[in-house]
């Protein structure tokens, strides 16, 4: 019984020094946090997803606290959050232009021809490391196996017949799907861009009409019948002058191949 009794009072006080000495620590070792940090911090999305081009959202309010970041790069809170970043800093608020992601393939099942039929680890990278640059002909083709859709943080992108797709309405832009994309073919685009060219293949025509039933091959119609001059093809690929394109949407309509997506006014 006394050595019950010994060992309780010996862990209570072990417990007291120790604790004695966290608290002393925990004063010499205290950084004072910026006001502005916290505050921001607070209003911020609470995402993490990198997408300000800071480690996190920690790393970015500290970032706005120092006058080193701008007020409007959290991707996830979009321009409510920088309205209310900017009046914590008492700074004005220039609202950033809204980005999203793009995928430029339209090689969907059926329609692009498979190198090989994979069915190892359902991760882009594995199938390129097991059979080269792409499970299909086209090199510059979607893997379509979902690195991207596992790196979204906002459920916007989803593989639909074999090839990623973006929902435009729930994508934030913050670019985690580019960054894990091993072929590096998604890219971000201003949401207001309504014309894109779905194809990233700069072979020529006959070889494209070879691999895929919607690459395209250069034809130039696109070129020639843009009313804004804002298309040219280049390498074999058609290719959008976003300075210059006004979302008519002709481009779409008349594409023989029917790779130019149009998303609306």
């Amino acid at each position: 019984m006394k050595t019950i009794l010994l060992s309780i009072v010996v862990l209570g006080v072990l417990g007291g020094i120790f604790g004695a000495l966290l608290a002393f620590a925990s004063k010499i070792f205290h950084v004072e946090v910026d006001p502005k940090q916290a505050a921001v911090r607070e209003v911020l999305a609470g995402a993490n997803c990198g997408g300000c081009g800071y480690p996190g959202c920690d790393g970015y309010a500290a970032a706005v606290a120092r006058g080193e970041a701008p007020c409007n790069r959290c991707v996830a809170g979009g321009a409510e959050t920088a309205a209310k970043v900017a009046e914590i800093m008492g700074a004005s608020n220039e609202a950033a232009e809204k980005m999203v992601a793009f995928v430029p393939c339209s090689g969907t099942e059926g329609h692009a021809e498979l190198r090989f039929n994979y069915t190892g680890p359902q991760d882009c990278q594995a199938a390129m490391l097991f059979g080269g640059k792409s499970n299909k002909t086209c090199t510059f083709a979607c893997v379509g196996l979902g690195n991207c859709v596992r790196a979204c943080q906002f459920d916007a992108m989803h593989i639909v017949d074999g090839v990623a797709k973006v929902d435009r309405s729930k994508c934030v832009g913050c670019g985690a799907c580019v960054d894990t994309c091993p072929k590096s073919i998604v890219k971000l685009i201003p949401e207001k861009q309504k014309i894109m060219p779905a194809c990233g293949n700069k072979d020529k025509g006959a070889k494209v009409m070879k691999m895929c039933d919607f690459g395209c091959i250069g034809c130039m119609k696109c070129q020639r019948e843009c009313p804004a001059d804002a298309i040219v093809v280049k390498d074999f690929l058609a290719q959008v002058d976003t300075s210059k394109c006004v979302q008519c949407g002709h481009c779409a309509d008349i594409c023989p191949r029917h790779i130019i997506n149009y998303f609306g006014a």
